[in-house]
């Protein structure tokens, strides 16, 4: 158990202060009963005789009161509780081709809008991550649930550098398994997949789904078709999301004029492979059915819920149940 407000349970040394406060009056009221008790002044209020039911209400309001003192504190426990999820990383391509601007305002922007399209059109039980790649691959947006941390993490991607769609689909499995995942590159560059697929050691992701935005135009290591092989091989489908256009634009790079074109092939081949689709980046309706394709599963997740307002709860109900004995045998609350 941990606590939001660990100082609040100082206020538990009021208890002891209250308890000798408590043991005072009974020694007071019992010399003042050994005194009057016979001449039958201090009774109950049915007529009998006080006796060690007297202790009982003000039990049951000490007992209240120590918890509604404990939960000022704001007390969290650990719980496991079931719940119907699956996992989308948006992996961004942010290479310097992504300047381009056969698509309006740039291909990058467009990305970004389609993205956006994307993840605002998500249910809540649909957590959404987001990798950024160019030459290599970084996770700058775990998955979450959170929408605006999402729509954030977009706004603030820039492009950069050369393109390797086998980083961007590799480093999307790293956020989907939520750690770093070794790459035996030495057997890929040998050809050696089964081996690499093998020594991967991969758990089976088929609740969790890649969307890959980029013009696909691939000028790095890895091969990406062998990448998206190990994808496949965990059960992840990549849906790829044309950025660009077929006639290309004229972009220019470090002081060369370069064409830069989309490469529709290469994202139909990959996305074919994991038993994704190809999408065009314009159609918005299509993207928002994206979701529709992703196989949600029951999985156990441990959480820390705040257990303040069911101690408070119990609390006044042991505090009423005070009242309650104190007014029946008594006729009065203490």
């Amino acid at each position: 158990m941990t606590f939001i407000w660990p100082i609040m349970l100082l206020s538990l040394l009021l208890l002891p202060l209250l308890v000798l406060y408590y043991l005072r009056q009974v020694r007071l009221r019992d010399r003042d009963t050994a005194v009057l008790g016979p001449l039958g002044i201090v009774q109950g209020g049915d007529g009998t005789a006080v006796g060690r039911r007297r202790h009982w209400p003000p039990a049951f309001f000490g007992v209240g009161l120590t918890l509604l003192l404990f939960s000022l504190s704001r007390p969290e426990m650990p719980i496991s509780l079931p719940r119907i999820e699956g996992t989308v990383i948006l992996a961004f391509d942010v290479s310097s081709s992504m300047l381009a601007d056969d698509l309006e305002p740039s291909r990058i922007e467009a990305a970004k809008e389609a993205a956006r399209t994307f993840v605002e059109n998500q249910p809540s039980t649909v957590r959404v991550g987001v990798v950024a790649f160019s030459n290599g691959g970084l996770v700058v947006q775990p998955p979450t649930d959170v929408q605006a941390d999402v729509l954030a993490t977009i706004d603030r991607l820039t492009p950069q550098g050369g393109t390797s769609l086998g980083q961007g689909i590799f480093t999307a499995l790293n956020a989907i398994a939520g750690e770093a995942i070794v790459l035996d590159e030495d057997a890929l560059e040998e050809g050696n997949l089964a081996e690499s697929v093998e020594a991967l050691q991969i758990e089976e992701f088929s609740s969790a789904v890649v969307v890959l935005l980029s013009d696909g135009e691939n000028t790095e290591f890895p091969e990406p078709l062998n990448i998206a092989q190990i994808a496949a091989e965990a059960g992840v489908r990549v849906y790829t999301v044309g950025i660009g256009s077929q006639d290309g634009a004229q972009l220019e790079l470090d002081g060369f004029n370069v064409v830069t074109q989309l490469n529709e092939t290469t994202l139909q081949e990959i996305a074919s492979l994991t038993n994704g689709r190809y999408y065009v980046a314009t159609d918005e309706e299509e993207l928002r059915d994206i979701y529709q394709n992703i196989d949600l599963q029951l999985t156990i997740r441990g959480e820390s819920m705040e257990v303040t307002s069911i101690l408070a709860g119990i609390s006044l109900l042991f505090m009423l149940v005070s009242g309650a004995l104190s007014l029946f045998w008594f006729g009065r609350v203490p």
